[in-house]
């Protein structure tokens, strides 16, 4: 189980200027270190360039970096929008975490930032003969990584951004985020399958929000100093507000622990796909709803999504033993019915008048009874549930969304 502070650091990590302040400090040393690495190279080696030659290469680096940097930034930032429009604005955060989006322009602002250093420091003299050969191998370096760089963003914007892109990136987030909860369905902590004790304390927080992650290290360390079983009111992708428990105890807390127990829930005013597998389920039954909306009317989409469903809640196939880390922490389960509902409700409500969507809805409900049945089976074949002569799912001519 991630505590805050590690899960706060991984958060950070995947910020586009992480890998751009890295990299630009990275250009900015190699500028800085040419000269000094140019004492270990025989003076026989150095080859006469001129200042004005390296100068002229660098001018052109910057000069043409600041203006691809720019066209790329913007580039990402329509690739933003269009995914926000088309697909659903939850989206977007996956695309803002790109790999190769952030590597590219990470790679244009250092080569541009070691340009202009190199430039400065040629201007001023900084340099000898040996180290602008250094610089001149430096540059002819950096020169090599921006073309790749433009092959990779060249190839990567064929895909980047468009819908098909989008549903890949948003169901291995969900099935990423459920295989984890899989791992450790009660997050280390003691399965809280029956009620709450009565006699206990209720926690409340003092702020409202969705709960993004919860540190059960830190609430098992509170929970044993106050020598108290704690028992959580809420999961990660939960809505609190200071009427509803975050925790229960079996005795009060003082206010410096009620204050650490409150810490280690980290409320956002967005949810996150890390903890909280129904969350990319949620996201994936948007992009269905919208397509399915009578301004988009793309039906195509909305089947692609029932299939992705299937792929993301078939990984649970049976509940696995868990393993107790943190004895002294009760927490609910992820419950099947609840998934089933995050997925398939919206999908049914708004594409009950579409044949083909209702025929591939049952399917896909079918599927996941027949795939797990320990898990799915009730959930996904309520009482009374039968077809109707068009092949959906109707009770007494409602739709699956009156009981999924």
């Amino acid at each position: 189980m991630t505590s805050k502070l590690g899960w706060l650091a991984s958060q950070h990590l995947r910020k586009v200027w992480v890998r751009v302040v890295a990299f630009a400090l990275l250009a900015v040393a190699t500028a800085a270190v040419a000269q000094f690495l140019s004492r270990f190279i025989p003076s026989a080696w150095a080859i006469e360039i001129g200042s004005e030659a390296v100068d002229d290469v660098l001018t052109i680096l910057a000069s043409s970096m600041l203006a691809v940097t720019t066209f790329s930034l913007s580039i990402a930032v329509s690739a933003f929008a269009a995914a926000a429009s088309t697909a659903t604005p939850r989206a977007t955060a996956l695309l803002q975490e790109d790999r190769t989006t952030q590597n590219v322009l990470a790679t244009f602002l250092g080569a541009f930032l070691f340009s202009l250093v190199g430039i400065i420091a040629l201007q001023a003299g900084f340099y000898t003969d040996t180290g602008r050969l250094v610089l001149f191998a430096a540059t002819a370096l950096v020169v090599a990584l921006v073309v790749i760089a433009l092959l990779r963003w060249i190839s990567h914007l064929m895909s980047f951004g468009r819908m098909g892109d989008t549903l890949d990136r948003v169901e291995a987030a969900a099935r990423e985020s459920l295989a984890r909860r899989l791992e450790t369905p009660f997050l280390g902590g003691r399965p809280l399958l029956g009620d709450v004790p009565e006699d206990t304390f209720p926690l409340r927080p003092t702020d409202a929000g969705y709960v993004r992650h919860i540190d059960l290290s830190a609430l098992a360390t509170c929970g044993e100093e106050l020598e108290s079983n704690v028992w959580l009111a809420v999961l990660p992708g939960s809505f609190v507000h200071e009427a509803r428990p975050l925790l229960h105890l079996e005795r009060p807390a003082d206010e410096d622990i009620a204050d650490r127990l409150r810490s280690a829930f980290t409320l956002g005013a967005e949810r996150t796909f890390d903890q909280d597998p129904r969350f990319g389920v949620i996201v994936l039954s948007e992009i269905a709803s919208r397509a399915l909306s009578p301004a988009v009317n793309d039906p195509g989409t909305a089947i692609s999504v029932l299939g992705r469903l299937v792929r993301v809640l078939g990984q649970w196939k049976e509940n696995a033993e868990p393993e107790i880390e943190y004895p002294n922490v009760h927490v609910p389960p992820l419950k099947p019915a609840d998934l089933m509902e995050d997925a398939f409700r919206p999908i049914a409500r708004d594409g009950a008048d579409i044949a083909e969507v209702a025929v591939r809805l049952r399917k896909s409900v079918e599927a996941l009874a027949n795939i797990a049945p320990e898990i799915y089976g009730s959930a996904a074949v309520p009482s009374g549930l039968e077809a109707g002569p068009d092949d959906s799912v109707r009770d007494g001519g409602q739709p699956l969304a009156a009981h999924t």
